[in-house]
Parts: C-alpha cells; structure tokens; sequence
C-alpha cells in the first residue's frame, strides 16, 4: 500500500518559549524506556485519500544469514550479563551515560501515577553500573530515597566531566524552593542543595566548562550558577528563553511587563550578557523567536505593524543584524533551521496555506544573509517532524523527503550539500516488477514515519564509521505505509543494499567493525535474540541472550561507537506477574579479539562513481578525500584508540562548484545558470550593516566550505554603494503596545494625520524619481531557483491542502512557531 501523507492532530506547539521546547532534543547520553501495554492502544492516523486501493507486491530481497559456530555461541555466553531489577515497580527507566570511556551508566526508575501521591512520600530509584553495564547496584540510599522529576531529573555533564544533576519533585505550595542532587565523582557520592527556586525546565550545562548552569524558574526567573550549583544567582525577570552563544556569551528573551504568550504577539527582548549576567545588552526587541545555530543569531520580527514575520541574521553575536533574503511567513506559517554550522544555513520556509504540510529549502551564504532556493515541496509535517538528515558518515550528504502534488512521499539525496537533489538508486538486491521497472527507487523513513509508529529507528550514521549508513526504507515510487525493511549503504547513500527483513533497532560498535540490530516488532512481542555483523550489515550472525525471552524497550550502547558493548533492555513477568525490568549486557570484545593490522585495511575513494572522470572523479565541495577503511572480509577490533585517516587532495573548480545565484537558474540536466527572462539588470541590492551593498554577478556563487581552487572562476563582485540603509545595530520593528499618556494622544492623532499626508507626497515624488533614474534596475531580490535534474519526478508546486487525522479537528502550524532553535 502506497503511503500518503499522514497527518497527526493534538500535537505539541513548537515554541521558543518558557520550559523548553516540544522539538526533540537528541542527547546520546540519556534515554528513555517506558513500559507499555502489550497491543495496547497506538496512535490514530488517518491517510490522504488513495487513488488506487489495490495493494500491489513490494519488491523484496533475501537477507544473508550465516550459521554461529559453537565456540562463538560458548565465547558470546560466557560475556552476556543479565541482571533483573526486582522488586523495582518503576514505569520507566533513564538511563545515562556519564563521562567518556568511564563504563559508568545512572538508571533512574520512576513511576507514573497522580502527582498527588508523589507529595505523600513518592520515591524513585537510582542504580549505577561502573562496567559498561554488566552488572547494577541500588545506589537510592545516596539521595535519601528522594523522588526524582522523570521529565528532566538525571542529567550528565559534558564531555568527559564527571558532573551529575539529579532534580527532586519537590511541592511548589510547601516549599519555598526546590532540591537539587549534585555529584562530582560519576555518581560515588552526592550533595544535596537547596534552591532558591523552583525549575520550570531541566538545568542547562555550558558546553565547555560544566562549572557553569543555567535555568528558568516557573516565575520566569533566569538563574545562574558558577560553582556547579551550590550559588545561584538571579539574574533577570520574565525569561521566555535562552541559549548559550560563543564563549561564555548568553542569550536569553523576556517580557518586560510579563505578559502572557508575549512570544506569540511579538512583544519579546533579546538581551545577551558576556560576563555571566554582570552586565547586558538589549540586542533586539519586538521579536517573537530566536535561535543561536553555528554561530549564526537568528530573530524571528514584524518590521512594520500588519506586516509578515521575517529573519534577521547576526553573525557576530547581536552586535548587527541584517535582513536574510528569505520569503517572508504570514501567520499561517513558519520557519526553521534544518541544519547548519559556520559556513551554511539549511532554512526551511513553510509555504503558504494552513494545511500545506511542505515549503521550501532554502541555503544560506557563509553570512547566513542571501539565500538560494535549493528543494521544493520539502515535506515537515502537521505534527512538527522534517526527515531532513545529515548523513555524519560521508562528507555533504543529506537526506530528506519531499510530498509530490498526488500526494506521494519521495526520498531525495543531495551529496553537496544541497546544490543538487535527486532520487536514490534501487538498491542491488532488489528486483522491482514489470510495472514498476522505470519509476523504483528506494524510499528512506525518517521522523516523520517514526512519530506515526510505521518506523522504530531514524537513519543511522556516524564519522568514525565512513560511509556507513542504516536505515528502514522501502522500493517502488514512493514511501509504503506497510512494515520496512532495513537497507544499509557503505559508500554515503549512493549504492544501497537489503540488509534485514522488517523494522528493527540497531547500532553501530568499534568504529564500524560490529553492527547489532533487534527486531523491533516480533509476533508475540517478545525478543531473545540479537543480530550482530562483521561486514557492515551484508550477512549477519544471530546469537540467543536469554533463556527468558522479555519485552523489549530499548538498545543502549555508550555514546560514539568506540565500545563493543550493547545492552538490550526490557521487562518480563515475575513470579506475581508484575513486570520486572531487565537489561542484558553482550561484550564483544572477547568475540574479535585480534586487532586489526595494515593488512585489515584498504584505501577508498569517498564519492567515487563509476564512469566518472578521472581528474575530477571523487571531488565534491572542491577536494577529494582518501579514507583507510576495514576490509569487509577482515574479522579483527578496530579498538579504542582507531582514529580516522584521510588524505585531502584539492580539485579545480567546475560549474558543480557554485550554486545559482540572483537572477539565474539551473537548467533541468544542465550545471549552466541561465538568466531569468525577468531580470532587467545583473545589480542586486543588500542592506548590510547600514549600508547599501550592490552585487555584479555572472550567475553563479561558490556553494559555502567549498575548497576548490582554479578552473571555472565566474565573475562576482561586490561594492558598498555610499547610501545608508535601514538599522545595524538591530532589526527595524514595531509593536502596538506600547502606553500613551492620554493628554498626549490627541496631539499624537494630528500629528500623524499630517505626517501621513506629508509621506505619502515625498513618497510619490520619490517613487518618480527612482522609476526616472534606476528603470532598469531590479527592484527587489529575486532568490536564484536552483533547478533539479530530477524535478521533473521528486519536486513539484502545488500547495494542494491535505486531510488531517482524529477524524474531526485539523492540526496547523501556529504562526508564531518559528523553529529556529
């Protein structure tokens, strides 16, 4: 069955605002696992209409299986640990890595249940491990049995710190403030603090110095702390939200009157302090939202009164902003920053209409100010989810999928980082049919299917294992609503091949060397079997755990793939029927034991195809990369100390190099950027810092982080034009609701009056004058269309409206839930 698009209702508001936000936040560290009930009840999701309600075969492919001999099945069984929480009547367990190469994991149990049983003596539990997870000791005694907040409660330092947070649930009407549990030793001992304040939202590290915490309390109070939590400090009223910036830098947005939903209204200040709250600066005000994304500040503002919302950019922390050249959103829409770093923004630009569920990609220059038109119909669903992903594996590649006029879901790729989409290949193992034999290609599932229960796990990758990509997808024309299969690419999502039949949860151990998976939805719902591969998912191996089989929660292995370790957690029955949490610890190490040499390894070519120019074959963003990678017959350890060894080599440049810019287009089949029929003059205009900048182009723009050298060098020039332009210190804004003594506000009303009449005759006067002197010039940005080889079947324009679920209500995107964290 052919999957449209689906639509959830009553999904959660996506807002910069007070208690954090709705949009996951990935923290390899913690996870979560809850207890369900078995074929209990699973979201409703109701499709877009089908045009053809036959369900036709989908290609399949048989999956390699090779037999575990018996000493590897006796190597496995004696390095499982299973360990059996009894007694522990916990709904779901945290789990927590603390430090790098430490072994130490904190599981924090806790249970669901009226929070007014909590204030009558509620408590959690809190276990440690100091070996990787073989084996757990009840460690509650250490925070006097203390109940422990599940929404944000076990919270780990970064990087190798040894920093640990615990919060308690304290009753905000007993008590004047909260409690916190600090540690400084992984978890060996704690300290227990008490706050001056209740936290609305989990307690914030610095990325850098762990000393340093940040956090809302649920008045509004941002407090902060630079002893690891003993002080705190209040340091500002009426917080919204914050974000830690360059350096020791510290953005946060208020409401000075503290007025309900000011975000929504656009009544919000932007303050940044750079000496941890000594002192501040108002950087922007009037906003609704901002964002701190690779060194870019983003503001989300209505420069006149009945206007659209628009971006202003900052590159150099708020000191000046500029206008990005981006559509601007009306109150039906919204924007949001897929992905970015210091040299390139992806922006997401929702189109037009309450139900469209799809925009626009849009990439940034190395400012973040002009933008070119990458992607069309890009799919972000009602509920919030884009399956936009950056494959960490492979150097400029991403993933994403797009929602053509008919209503199917397509996967494009792009393997430079945007300038060019196409559809993915058919994987090698698979046949299509007669029917489907010219339009077969894989379809990639991504947060979108995961939120809708169709897919357990998103795209797996990670830069110490090249090339290696995981993820659930199906072949034909486009995504299939019926149970995904498992394909896997070795080269960065050029060639694919059918790895595992059926949805599964998997990881990626030693570099690349092991990768594990666990079916994710087996007939009975019970597991007790694991799958492990030495050739990076071409065959696999299956091992038997356990004797008991559990229900499965979760898989959890230490964060980076540098372990060999993987722990499957679950529950199964006790004696009194109630469900035990279990978890089972599987050491590979004693399995590969001897570490890989130089014979191991091989040299590879990373966007190497077949057919392709020498000269300029493997050369994406204006270099080629020579890796070391395993050979896929050799059965060795990379270890812990493996480290990736490349060779960079520069390419000359070629028209692949640059993106379109203003006034131009890519042809379909064609790297040439033809001139729009529409564009008068080869000028652009630019408001930055003030002052007015003018760009002479010849059609093309070096796409950001490209290295190229020589070769194709088309003419673009820039020049500041002597003219003063709109504001550089902060975006140009206006706000209805500001207090007007009322002896005033007659002589305001005629003043007005006659300044409107006064304007509107200067701005004829000027109008004529400027049609007289620049007729041919431009008057406004145009955004370069970056046409696609595969428009034609992946991108389309139509903002054709789509049903939504429940049956009943439509979910939309409110208007001021701007993404741009």
């Amino acid at each position: 069955m052919t999957w449209r698009l689906l639509v959830l209702g009553g999904a959660c508001l996506l807002l910069l605002g007070v208690g954090g936000q709705c949009k996951e936040q990935r923290n390899r560290r913690t996870v979560s696992f809850h207890q369900t009930q078995q074929g209990g009840d699973q979201r409703q999701v109701l499709s877009r209409p089908e045009r053809d309600t036959t369900d036709s075969p989908r290609p399949t492919f048989t999956a390699c299986k090779l037999p575990l001999t018996p000493l590897e099945h006796r190597v496995l069984d004696q390095n499982t640990h299973e360990t059996g929480f009894h007694g522990d009547d916990g709904s779901s367990f945290t789990v927590t890595w603390v430090g790098d190469g430490t072994g130490v994991i904190l599981v924090l149990s806790t249970i669901s249940a009226p929070l007014d049983s909590f204030f009558e003596g509620g408590s959690s539990r809190l276990y440690r491990s100091a070996d990787y997870g073989k084996s757990f000791h009840d460690i509650s005694h250490l925070i006097n049995n203390t109940f422990i907040r599940k929404e944000f409660g076990l919270l780990a330092g970064p990087g190798n710190s040894q920093q640990v947070i615990l919060t308690a649930d304290t009753p905000v009407l007993d008590n004047p403030g909260g409690v916190i549990f600090t540690s400084t030793d992984a978890g060996v001992s704690f300290k227990s603090v008490q706050l001056p304040f209740h936290p609305a939202q989990p307690i914030t590290f610095h990325f850098l110095n762990p000393e340093y915490l940040v956090v809302i309390s649920i008045d509004g109070g941002l407090w902060l702390s630079l002893d690891f939590g003993a002080v705190w400090t209040k340091v500002h009223e009426g917080t919204q939200s914050f974000t830690w910036g360059s350096g020791i830098a510290l953005f946060f947005s208020f409401s000075p009157k503290g007025t309900v939903e000011a975000d929504r209204r656009g009544e919000l200040f932007l303050k940044r302090t750079e000496d941890l709250g000594k002192t501040f600066t108002t950087v922007a005000h009037s906003i609704f939202s901002f964002g701190y994304v690779g060194g870019f500040l983003f503001t989300s503002v209505i420069e006149t009164l009945g206007a659209p919302r628009v971006i202003y950019v900052s590159s150099d922390q708020g000191d000046h902003f500029n206008k990005a050249q981006l559509p601007s959103a009306s109150t039906e829409q919204f924007y949001s920053v897929l992905d970015g770093d210091e040299d390139m923004i992806f922006m997401h630009v929702d189109n037009p209409g309450e139900e469209s569920y799809f925009g626009t990609v849009y990439t940034s220059d190395d400012r973040g100010i002009l933008y070119s038109k990458s992607l069309e119909r890009h799919l972000f669903g009602g509920e919030g989810k884009s399956d936009f992903t950056n494959v960490t594996s492979m150097r400029g590649v991403y993933l994403t999928n797009v929602l053509e006029e008919d209503g199917r879901i397509r996967t494009v790729i792009s393997f430079n980082r945007g300038g060019e989409w196409k559809l993915l290949n058919k994987p090698q193992n698979v046949e299509c049919g007669e029917d489907s034999r010219n339009d077969c290609n894989l379809h990639i599932h991504g947060e979108h299917s995961r939120y809708n229960g169709i897919t357990p796990m998103l795209p797996l990758s990670d830069p110490t294992a090249v090339g290696l990509v995981i993820a659930h997808g199906s072949v034909g024309d486009s995504i299939s609503s019926t149970r995904p299969d498992v394909y896997v690419s070795e080269d960065g999502g050029y060639k694919w091949r059918g790895s595992l039949r059926g949805p599964h949860h998997y990881s990626i151990l030693d570099a690349g060397g092991l990768v594990v998976a666990v079916e994710a939805h087996p007939m009975d719902g019970q597991i007790n079997t694991i799958k492990f591969s030495t050739d990076e998912g071409q065959c696999w191996k299956v091992y038997n755990f356990t004797e008991q089989p559990i229900f499965f929660a979760g898989l959890t292995s230490e964060p980076g793939t540098k372990t060999m370790n993987i722990s499957v957690w679950g529950y199964r029955p006790e004696d009194d029927h109630q469900p035990m949490w279990v978890v089972v610890t599987i050491d590979f190490q004693s399995l590969l034991t001897r570490e890989c040499g130089n014979q191991d390894y091989v040299q590879w070519l990373a966007h190497a195809t077949e057919g392709g120019d020498l000269a300029t074959e493997g050369c994406v963003l204006g270099y080629k990369e020579i890796f070391r990678r395993l050979r896929k017959l050799s059965v060795c350890r990379n270890g812990r100390d493996y480290m990736v060894s490349r060779q960079k080599s520069p390419c000359p440049c070629t028209r692949e190099d640059y993106l379109c810019d203003y006034g131009y287009y890519r042809h379909e089949n064609s790297s040439e950027c033809l001139r729009q029929l529409d564009t008068a003059d080869h000028a652009l205009e630019v408001c930055l810092n003030g002052e007015e900048e003018e760009l002479r182009t010849s059609g093309y723009r070096k796409i950001p982080s490209d290295k190229c050298e020589g070769g194709f060098t088309p003419l673009r020039r820039k020049e500041t034009v002597s003219k003063h332009c709109g504001n550089s210190s902060q975006p140009p804004t206006a706000s209805p609701y500001s207090e007007t003594p009322r002896e005033k506000m007659l002589l305001i009303v005629v003043c007005v009056g006659l300044g409107i009449v006064i304007l509107v005759a200067v701005a004829a006067a000027v109008y004529t004058v400027r049609r007289m002197i620049y007729g041919n010039r431009a008057p406004t940005y145009r955004f370069s269309v970056l046409q696609l080889q595969d428009d034609d079947r992946s991108i389309a324009a139509d903002p054709e409206s789509v049903a939504s679920s429940n049956g009943t209500s439509v979910f939309q995107v409110d208007s001021d839930d701007d993404l741009i964290e």
